[in-house]
């Protein structure tokens, strides 16, 4: 499995394929739908997670180097003493 959004893409349009079998009844219908709210619930906290990126991004391009000093996560890694 790969991190990218178009992995995640591609998993989601393999699960449905995989509802879409015929011969998918009873307690493997059953896993199957499960597996599926399983992955859209997990698919829904990724896609949040990359729009507050772009949100943050968009907010940075828009006003510049104005909130960054409000955005620590986007400077980078901090110095401690030093080091």
């Amino acid at each position: 499995m790969k991190n990218r959004i178009t992995d995640l893409n591609d998993h989601l349009f393999a699960q449905m394929e995989r509802l879409a079998e015929d011969d998918l009844t009873g307690e493997k219908l059953e896993a199957e739908v499960q597996r599926t709210e399983a992955m859209v619930k997990i698919a829904d906290m990724i896609v949040d997670n990359a729009r507050l990126g772009i949100q943050a991004a968009t907010l940075v391009a828009n006003h510049g180097d104005r909130f960054r000093k409000d955005l620590p996560m986007l400077s980078g890694p901090k110095e401690i003493d030093g080091k």
